[in-house]
C-alpha cells in the first residue's frame, strides 16, 4: 500500500482506547492489506493463509467489523472521493447512479382473479 494512501486513511480509523484489546496485536495498515485481500480475492475469512503475514482471518474480520461499525469506509469512500476529483482522475459525465439497493414500484397491482366458490358467478370474475 502506498505510504500517501495510508496517509488518508490511518486518520480515519478509531484511536486505542475506543478499541477492544487484542492478544496479539496486529498493525492497523496489515490488517486493512488482509481485509482487502479477502475481499479482492473472495476468499473465506478462515482460510486467510497466515503466511501472508496479515494475521488471521479471525483479527482482519473483527477489524473490518469494528471500522464499519465506526464509518471508517464510508469516510473513506468520501475522502477517496475527494481526492481523485480534485486530481481531475474522475469522469463524471460517465457517473450513473445504481437504485439496485431500493425497491422499485412496479404501479399499480392488477386485481387477481379469483375462483368462484357459489353456484352463481360472482362478480369479480368477469
Amino acid at each position: 500500500m502506498d505510504d500517501d494512501l495510508w496517509a488518508l486513511i490511518e486518520p480515519l480509523l478509531p484511536s486505542w482506547p475506543e478499541r477492544a484489546p487484542r492478544p496479539h496485536p496486529v498493525a492497523d495498515r496489515i490488517c486493512l492489506q488482509g481485509i482487502l485481500y479477502v475481499l479482492y480475492n473472495d476468499v473465506a475469512w478462515q482460510l486467510l493463509p497466515l503466511e501472508l503475514g496479515f494475521g488471521s482471518g479471525q483479527t482482519c474480520w473483527r477489524g473490518l467489523g469494528r471500522w464499519q461499525q465506526a464509518s471508517v469506509f464510508d469516510q473513506l469512500h468520501w475522502t477517496l472521493l475527494s481526492e481523485l476529483n480534485a486530481a481531475g482522475e474522475l469522469d463524471w459525465s460517465r457517473a450513473c447512479v445504481d437504485g439496485s439497493h431500493i425497491r422499485a414500484k412496479k404501479g399499480v397491482p392488477t386485481p387477481v382473479r379469483r375462483r368462484s366458490t357459489g353456484a352463481r358467478r360472482a362478480a369479480n370474475t368477469t
